[in-house]
């Protein structure tokens, strides 16, 4: 099958999701499932990663920083944009990209093999509609918020890392982590917060509603799903950094 053939059915299925539903009540209920599933089910791997993320970063940049011309507190500044504006969004979408994306193209994709996707079609029921947007709202929903932590543990894993190291101390660390502060930082990052929550959720979703074969294209579509995903998210990384190199407040 051609891109151009994937990319058109990718479409028609996202089109297909916007109906009215059969019962409220269903769609919110599995609206929350998903929500648990994202947000709860993640939380875990994105606390170490984010934490150790932050510490290694402030014990890098400390260890580029030697001239005496630099003052210590522009690790805090170094520190503090790159885990907000490039860490804490792009790494951790990606790990989750790994995570929630293989799992929502393995439960689609087995339930396509089982035929359950054909029974649900069978009763009158909107597929796409109940299985698929639930999971593309929980994510833009779960996965900004899930960054947002990320910011928050990456600047605090930094933080310790330098006074535990002898580097600076505390009061050094908070004054640098308020100079230069740009608050557009946060909200670009959660512009690409939710960019990159939608690519996952979304792509795998179609892996996996549209999967073909056993159990074994099940592996091969959850794992293509994921390179897909991670590539995507990479290349609208790029698509939003230079955008914010154009914007009016970068200039």
């Amino acid at each position: 099958m051609s891109l151009f053939t994937e990319f058109g059915r990718y479409l028609l299925m996202i089109k297909g999701m916007f109906s009215r539903p059969e019962n409220g009540k269903m769609y919110w209920k599995e609206l929350m499932h998903q929500c648990s599933e994202i947000g709860i089910g993640s939380l875990g791997i994105v606390v170490i990663i984010s934490v150790f993320m932050g510490a290694v970063s402030a014990l890098q940049t400390a260890y580029q920083l030697v001239s005496p011309l630099i003052p210590l507190t522009a690790i805090a500044q170094i520190v503090r944009d790159t885990v907000i504006l490039e860490f804490a969004p792009t790494l951790i979408c990606i790990v989750l990209a790994g995570v929630v994306g293989s799992k929502i193209a393995s439960e689609l994709g087995n339930m396509r093999v089982s035929e359950q996707i054909d029974a649900l079609e069978i009763m009158g029921l909107n597929t796409k509609a109940y299985l698929i947007f639930p999971k593309i709202i929980a994510a833009m929903l779960m996965i900004p918020f899930l960054v947002v932590v990320s910011m928050g543990l990456g600047i605090i894993g930094g933080r310790f890392a330098v006074v535990m190291s002898g580097i600076m101390s505390y009061n050094e660390f908070d004054r640098g982590l308020m100079e230069g502060f740009l608050e557009f930082n946060v909200i670009f990052a959660l512009i690409k917060a939710y960019t990159f929550s939608f690519i996952i959720s979304s792509i795998p979703a179609y892996y996996g509603y549209y999967v073909e074969g056993g159990s074994l294209e099940i592996g091969r579509s959850s794992t293509k799903a994921v390179v897909v995903s991670c590539v995507a998210i990479l290349f609208a990384d790029y698509m939003l950094a230079a955008l914010l190199l154009k914007s009016p407040i970068a200039q």
